[in-house]
């Protein structure tokens, strides 16, 4: 078995719809298939009702803080997010699908060993559900892992209790690829339990100086990287020294790169020239 883990966040933009067949998401199968963290559906339900509450009983500008939405687009959330426990489900991937990062991914193109390996290996930091794997089957919703919500408070920090322990477990002895944003290891109370853990800093060389790639540019390389990391099975940091058919031409910059004996972390940075 790939001894990799590969830590997600969600997407905010989601496809809508899935299966009116499906199961009850939180108690249908009780081995845990398609809902493989399901000692967390105490938390997640009062997560839902409170949010829910919220939603009924708060005016429609306190609901758009929360969700960090307005106009349409809040419109909308808030009739999914009231249809939660009734929605038709679909997989957390699909329904990430429409995300830039996962997009990226190009999950459908990949070969079936590499398939399997991100479904396996692949873990969902998620403001509603708090882990989640990625063929998890879940429904159409709207919450963010920054969101605060008036008698919760912050969802980073309540998920932390929660998820901290499952994933340090999870995560022993393991190599991780950490493409997570700061908000969502703020859910994490990160106890360094694997064997390595890698973040990955992408740059490009602009006028003779180097800037960080951010935003949805930041979005497409990690989900490059993903569809990377699966296919070679990535262990160590080989393999991205030897990826040169990258893309976008970023390719490894050794000299650039660090380690942290301490918590055992390994900082990468990708350069494009």
């Amino acid at each position: 078995m790939p001894n990799l883990t590969v830590l997600l966040s969600p997407a905010e933009r989601k496809q809508p719809g899935g299966n009116p067949f499906a199961p009850d998401m939180f108690d249908y199968r009780t081995s845990g298939t398609f809902n493989y963290y399901d000692e967390l559906n105490p938390e997640r339900r009062t997560v839902i009702d409170r949010l829910q509450e919220v939603i009924d009983a708060e005016e429609e500008e306190v609901i758009g803080e929360i969700l960090g939405m307005e106009g349409p687009e809040l419109q909308e959330a808030i009739q999914v997010d009231s249809e939660i426990y009734d929605a038709p489900l679909m997989s957390a991937l699909d329904r990430y699908s429409p995300g830039v990062m996962y997009a990226a991914m190009d999950f459908a193109n990949l070969p079936t060993g590499a398939q399997r390996r991100l479904l396996e290996n692949g873990v969902i930091l998620s403001g509603l559900f708090g882990l989640l794997r990625p063929d998890d089957l879940i429904p159409n919703y709207q919450l963010g892992m920054d969101a605060e919500i008036p008698g919760i408070g912050p969802v980073a920090e309540y998920w932390n209790d929660s998820i901290s322990e499952i994933l340090n477990n999870n995560l022993e002895d393991r190599w991780v690829w950490d493409l997570l944003p700061e908000v969502h290891r703020g859910a994490w109370t990160d106890e360094h339990a694997y064997e390595a853990r890698v973040e990955v800093a992408f740059q490009r060389v602009e006028d003779g100086e180097r800037v960080d790639v951010t935003g949805q540019d930041l979005d497409v390389q990690r989900g490059q990287l993903v569809n990377y990391l699966v296919r070679e099975t990535a262990e160590d940091l080989d393999e991205l020294a030897e990826w040169e058919e990258h893309p976008d031409g970023y390719v490894f910059d050794e000299a650039s790169t660090t380690y942290d004996d301490e918590t055992r972390t390994w900082t990468v940075v990708m350069v494009r020239e």
